[in-house]
């Protein structure tokens, strides 16, 4: 099985040769930047497992503001409420970079479910993961300031995202700072000043879609 796949939650604790054929059954999807996968409201019949990529999850309030849930990368998973309520999508996905993906229906995949129990415990743990994040996130806009919730933010984009350049953190998120700022649920010139500030106390430096993380303990403090 290809090694992205294989990380997915919902492959988890199920026995490789059980895996293998439920991997068979996925169909490959390719989307450019910025298509939009599904949207808010409409039905819901599909899982996604991205190969490679980025695709950001979010909706829209009444007044048309936009807010990120999730930024999802390679082996993440998606549209998963889809299989257990038939009711309609509640977010978006939408494409950050190109992204090569695979998918399965729900008919597919509740068909395993009847004879493999252990994919729908996969399942279900995703989605308990999910809503605790979701969670984390409600607490975090209630008792969080906007410069701590960007450095919190950058965290966990690094933790995701991530890589060692000469001894220093590189996180390739591929966000605009609007994206940013709908991220953490602030404005962009509040998420702005945020950033200048950690740049000019020597904590980061800003590059286009990315950032050099130069200091991630002052950076974690600050999180707090």
């Amino acid at each position: 099985m290809d090694e992205t796949l294989a990380r997915a939650g919902i492959f988890q604790g199920v026995e490789p040769a059980a895996a293998e054929a439920l991997a068979q059954t996925l169909e490959t999807v390719e989307f450019p930047r910025g298509h939009v996968i599904f949207t808010e409201g409409e039905p819901g019949d599909k899982l996604y497992i991205i190969k490679s990529g980025k695709v950001k999850i979010g909706r829209k309030s009444a007044d048309g503001r936009e807010n990120l849930f999730q930024i999802m990368g390679p082996s993440d998973m998606f549209g998963e409420l889809s299989i257990f309520d038939p009711g309609p999508r509640t977010s978006t996905a939408t494409t950050v970079t190109e992204v090569s993906a695979v998918t399965m229906d729900r008919p597919a995949l509740r068909q395993w479910i009847s004879t493999r129990p252990e994919i729908a415990e996969q399942l279900l743990r995703v989605v308990a993961r999910r809503l605790r994040r979701t969670n984390n996130m409600v607490a975090e806009l209630i008792f969080t300031d906007v410069p701590g919730r960007v450095a919190r933010a950058l965290l966990q984009l690094a933790q995701r995202f991530g890589s060692q350049e000469a001894g220093l953190l590189r996180v390739t998120h591929d966000l605009t700072q609007e994206e940013i700022a709908q991220y953490v649920g602030a404005s962009r010139e509040t998420v702005n000043k945020a950033l200048a500030d950690f740049a000019h106390r020597g904590w980061l430096r800003l590059e286009g879609k990315s950032v050099l993380i130069l200091d991630p303990e002052r950076l974690a403090r600050r999180a707090r």
